[in-house]
């Protein structure tokens, strides 16, 4: 089955279900709230009083409508819907600056769109660092015609938590020098973590502080209650704000179905490595303890020399006693630098039966170099050597009414790759900060080359989880060391490399993506890490400009910049 097809099966499929979908509304305040998200007192970010936000579940084919209020007095707000690819409704995708101006303190704005694909998604905010600040939940959009068989299921939204608001580490980050906001003081399980205290203790009265609290405390584990010999679907989503980690349940393995709303060949492991911005699915088989006892699942740092505690939490058999301290310890993290171990997981991951594989071939390659540099003695991250700055007039404005504002990048050419040394600090470490923008042709088959390097200081590299708006992209391949043209395409995946919107980037090394320009919009690429996005780890693709210069755009998308004004100057005529 070709890909046009196959899309179009999928249309079709969703259109079916569209003739009798629902449509689900609800009305969100967006606020500031005092809260004890890790047994310590905190600002967070919550809807309708509730942190994490409320679970939104739909089925695929639904309509959903999203009244949010900005009620934080002093700044704006938007909301991106992280998974869903917005087709038809580009303005609604909910980045800051590229589809939307930021809706104002005291103003409501309507989210109106199609969930058109099933799958384990999220949403958060993508104004500043809101999402620093709490302000994210659980998206579940259900098959109406799910093949996977369990008996439960459990949604599990990982985060990391500072005691630093997010205002601060935005001025640290920004800052000449750069101050860098350190590791997390807490991981979160659906919110809920324990900071300068131990779970374990509590459970085990081990020789630290125990974690003292009642079960109607803030920061209380979300205990997931099991029966025996059942098979459980756990939906589990990193929305981190730095943090990349791996979860693992005492005693159970753990078989991978899903990943970022896509089935994947089922394969099974002792515990996952999750980066920011993916989303996982796995089925959980209890089995039949005698006597009924409870078991650890503990997340813990992977990736960044780790300076925060496990999070841990409870899978509790029924009949198992309710204050039974448990057995054993919990599961020990792999070590943060095992790369190696990361990159097998990721290389376990095939795309599902049905799924179809990619074109053979691109029209198009765009390498991205991603390197950490300095701007007028300000620690900037750059692409290619620019650091993106996106605007105060949105990218989706001004290509609708020809402002004619942005500067359209050619793609780089390979000199960038061959040129650079990606072992040592760069040569030159000077960038510029930049708002420019890649414009595709509709229909164009693009491949997309990410180059890690080494860090300003010349002491390392970085993992950088890279997420694409408005689209899902086959995984083509990982490689070590410098991408070599001519000679790396030919490792290509291109039977059933996985369908993904998130990707790793590891140190020192290359990953390679393919997706096809069939969405017309301005879509956001960018490393989901929160601090390297706030210093310009992203890029802007435009598709199918033509199309947006006719699009019917609702006019309160554009209330900010250059639009307001040509809006404004529109109507008195």
């Amino acid at each position: 089955m070709s890909v046009i097809v196959w899309w179009l099966v999928m249309v079709v499929m969703v259109a079916v279900h569209s003739a009798s979908a629902g449509v689900v509304e609800l009305n969100w305040e967006v606020e500031y709230k005092l809260r004890w998200p890790d047994c310590k007192e905190g600002i967070v970010i919550a809807i309708n009083g509730e942190f994490p936000g409320p679970t939104i579940d739909a089925t695929a084919g639904d309509t959903v409508i999203v009244h949010v209020t900005n009620k934080l007095s002093t700044e704006g707000v938007v909301i991106h819907w992280h998974g869903i690819r917005q087709n038809g409704t580009p303005w609604a995708d909910g980045a800051a600056g590229v589809t939307q101006c930021p809706i104002n303190p005291g103003e409501t704005f309507t989210y109106n769109f199609i969930v058109d694909k099933a799958g384990t998604h999220f949403y958060h905010g993508h104004y500043g660092m809101q999402r620093s600040a709490g302000l994210y939940g659980m998206m579940i959009v259900r098959s109406p015609k799910e093949t996977l068989q369990y008996d439960g299921e459990f949604n599990l939204l990982l985060s990391d938590w500072w005691h630093q608001g997010s205002h601060a580490q935005e001025l640290y980050l920004s800052s000449r020098p750069m101050r860098w906001i350190g590791e997390p003081q807490s991981l979160l399980i659906n919110g809920r973590g324990q900071f300068n205290c131990s779970l374990a203790a509590y459970f085990n009265k081990g020789g630290v502080k125990e974690c003292k609290f009642k079960d109607n405390d803030e920061c209380a584990p979300t205990i997931l209650r099991v029966e025996p010999l059942k098979v459980y679907r756990l939906r589990i989503a990193s929305t981190t704000a730095l943090a990349s980690l791996n979860l693992a349940v005492e005693g159970h393995q753990l078989e991978v179905v899903e990943a970022d709303g896509n089935y994947v060949a089922p394969f099974t492991v002792n515990d996952i490595d999750m980066y920011s911005g993916e989303t996982y699915s796995v089925l959980l088989r209890t089995h039949n303890p005698t006597p009924s006892r409870k078991y650890w699942i503990s997340v813990g740092v992977r990736g960044r020399k780790p300076n925060t505690t496990q999070a841990l939490t409870v899978l509790h058999y029924a009949d198992a006693p309710e204050y039974e301290h448990l057995p054993y310890p919990p599961p020990v993290t792999p070590r943060w630098d095992d790369y190696d171990r990361s990159k097998s997981f990721s290389k376990k991951i095939f795309a599902a039966k049905g799924y179809p594989p990619p074109p053979e071939k691109s029209d198009e390659q765009l390498f991205l170099l991603n390197t950490q540099n300095l701007m007028d003695k300000y620690t900037k991250w750059a692409i290619n050597n620019v650091s993106l700055s996106v605007p105060a007039t949105p990218y989706i404005g001004t290509i609708r009414y020809g402002l004619k504002t942005l500067n359209y990048q050619k793609p780089p050419g390979k000199e960038i790759v061959e040129d650079y040394d990606i072992t040592k600090p760069p040569v030159n470490p000077n960038t510029t900060k930049g708002n420019g923008i890649y414009s595709f042709q509709l229909g164009r088959v693009v491949d997309v080359i990410l180059q890690n390097s080494n860090v300003l200081n010349g002491r390392g590299s970085e993992i950088h989880p890279w997420h694409l708006h408005g689209h899902d992209f086959w995984v083509l391949g990982y490689g070590e060391g410098k991408f070599r043209l001519g000679v790396d395409e030919k490792t290509y995946n291109l039977n059933n490399p996985p369908l993904r919107n998130t990707v790793a980037l590891y140190p020192y090394g290359w990953t390679a993506l393919r997706f096809v320009t069939d969405n017309p919009g301005v879509w956001f690429f960018h490393c989901h890490i929160e601090p390297h996005l706030h210093m310009g780890m992203g890029v802007v693709f435009a598709e199918g400009v033509d199309q947006i210069a006719k699009m019917d755009i609702p006019n309160e998308v554009l209330g900010c910049g250059l639009t307001r004004e040509f809006l404004m100057n529109r109507g008195r005529h």
